[in-house]
C-alpha cells in the first residue's frame, strides 16, 4: 500500500474554520482551539469523529446546525457545493479523514493520540510565541489562525431611538395607538436608544524597526477591517461595512490609506493589494509629522472623532518627540480613545525610555503588547471596550 501523505488535524480544522465564516459560522479562534482539544481525544481519520468534534465546539446556535454540514460536506469535499471553498491543504490530504469503518481508518496510517495531543499544544505555544521569533512555517501557521480572528466593535448608543419592547415611554407612538382605539386606553409603547459599532481607526507601524511584526500586524488589521459582524455574515453587518466602521492607515515614510486595500475579503489578496501601496514599507518613520497629516487630512473630517484609535508601533521616533507629544493631545482630544500597541513592550526590563514613547504614553488610554497572536487576542479586547485586566481574564 502506498505511504500516506502527512496530515495535520490542527492546519485543517483550521481551514475548515475558515469556510465556515465564509458559509456566515461564527467560527472563532477559541472554539478552532475548542475543537482542537476535542479531536485529541477522538480519531482524527474517522470522518465521524472530525465532523462532531467541529460540529459541537464551532456551532453556537441552532441556525449554524445546516450551515455546518454544507461547510463541511464542501471542504472534505464528498459532494458538490455552493459554499465558497478557502482551504489550507491539498485534497488528497483532506481526503485522509475516513469514513465510519473505513479500512485502514484507524490502522494503517493511523495518527497517534499523542500526536494530536501534541499538535492542540503546539497552538498554545504559538499563541504565546514571540512573532519576530517565529520560523517560516509557523509565520505560515500564524496567518491562518489571524485569518479567523474577530475583531468586533465597541458599541456604542446613539440619540436615534427606535420602537422596543421596554425602555422610555414612546409618547408619539402611545397616542396614535389610544386614538386609532377610539379613545380607549390600550398598552403603553416604549423605544430604547439604537447601539452602533463605534468606528475603529488602525495606524500601523511599517517602519524598518517593525520589520519582523509588520506582516501580522496588518493582517490583524484585516480582521478589524472584516469586523465581528462580518464574519456573521447578514445585511446589518454589511451595512456597517459599507458605512466604513474601520479605517486603516499605514505609517511609514509617509502616510498612507489602505482602508480600500483591507476590504478585500481574502486575506492574502488584501495583503497583496496593500504591498502595491506600501513602496516605503521598511524605511523610516516620522510619526509626530504624519499623526499631524493624519489629523489636518482626516481628523478634521470626522474620522478619529468619537472612535477607538489603535496605534500599532513601537515608538521609535526619528523626528521631533514634543511635536508627537502635541499631536498625541490633540488625537486623544477627539478620539473615544487611544490604545498604543507596541511589540517590545513584552521584552524582559523593557521601560517606555524613547523620547517617542515617553511623549505618547501620557496622551494614552491603553497601553498594550503586540508581539504575539495571544496579545493580539488580548488588543482585541480591549478595542471591544474591556479594560486590560478584564481582556486578560477574558
Amino acid at each position: 500500500m502506498a505511504e500516506r501523505p502527512p496530515y495535520d488535524a490542527v492546519d485543517s480544522l483550521v481551514g475548515l474554520a475558515t469556510t465556515l465564516r465564509a458559509a456566515g459560522v461564527a467560527a472563532s479562534p477559541e472554539r478552532v482551539h475548542a475543537a482542537v482539544s476535542a479531536l485529541a481525544r477522538l480519531d482524527a481519520l474517522r470522518r465521524a469523529d472530525v465532523y462532531w468534534a467541529g460540529r459541537l465546539t464551532m456551532c453556537g446556535a441552532r441556525e449554524d446546525l445546516p450551515r455546518y454540514d454544507a461547510a463541511f460536506a464542501a471542504y472534505f469535499g464528498d459532494r458538490p457545493s455552493a459554499v465558497i471553498r478557502r482551504q489550507r491543504v491539498s485534497r488528497s490530504q483532506l481526503r485522509l479523514v475516513g469514513e465510519p469503518g473505513e479500512a485502514g481508518a484507524a490502522a494503517d496510517g493511523a495518527l497517534p493520540q499523542q500526536s494530536l495531543s501534541a499538535a492542540a499544544s503546539s497552538v498554545e505555544q504559538l499563541r504565546s510565541r514571540d512573532i519576530r521569533a517565529m520560523t517560516p512555517g509557523e509565520r505560515e501557521h500564524l496567518r491562518r489562525l489571524l485569518a479567523v480572528l474577530e475583531l468586533p466593535a465597541e458599541r456604542r448608543i446613539t440619540r436615534r431611538r427606535r420602537p422596543a419592547p421596554r425602555g422610555g415611554i414612546d409618547g408619539g407612538r402611545t397616542l396614535r395607538v389610544w386614538l386609532a382605539a377610539g379613545g380607549e386606553p390600550a398598552p403603553l409603547r416604549y423605544r430604547a436608544p439604537v447601539a452602533r459599532p463605534r468606528r475603529i481607526v488602525l495606524l500601523v507601524d511599517v517602519s524598518g524597526s517593525m520589520d519582523a511584526y509588520a506582516d501580522a500586524l496588518l493582517r490583524f488589521a484585516h480582521a478589524a477591517s472584516r469586523g465581528g459582524a462580518a464574519s456573521r455574515g447578514g445585511a446589518a453587518s454589511r451595512t456597517a461595512l459599507r458605512r466604513g466602521s474601520t479605517e486603516v492607515f499605514a505609517l511609514g515614510t509617509r502616510l498612507t490609506r489602505l482602508t480600500r486595500e483591507m476590504a478585500w475579503p481574502d486575506p492574502d489578496a488584501a495583503m497583496a493589494a496593500v504591498a502595491e501601496m506600501l513602496p516605503d514599507a521598511g524605511g523610516g518613520t516620522r510619526l509626530g509629522e504624519l499623526l499631524q497629516q493624519f489629523l489636518d487630512q482626516w481628523g478634521r473630517r470626522g474620522t478619529a472623532r468619537g472612535a477607538v484609535v489603535v496605534i500599532l508601533s513601537d515608538g521609535w521616533e526619528r523626528g521631533d518627540a514634543a511635536l508627537l507629544g502635541e499631536q498625541m493631545a490633540r488625537l486623544h482630544r477627539l478620539a473615544h480613545r487611544v490604545v498604543w500597541a507596541n511589540p517590545r513592550k513584552a521584552a524582559p526590563g523593557f521601560a517606555p525610555l524613547a523620547a517617542g514613547m515617553a511623549a505618547a504614553l501620557p496622551h494614552v488610554d491603553d497601553f498594550v503588547e503586540g508581539h504575539s497572536l495571544a496579545a493580539l487576542q488580548h488588543l482585541a479586547q480591549v478595542v471591544l471596550g474591556r479594560s486590560p485586566t478584564e481582556a486578560a481574564r477574558a
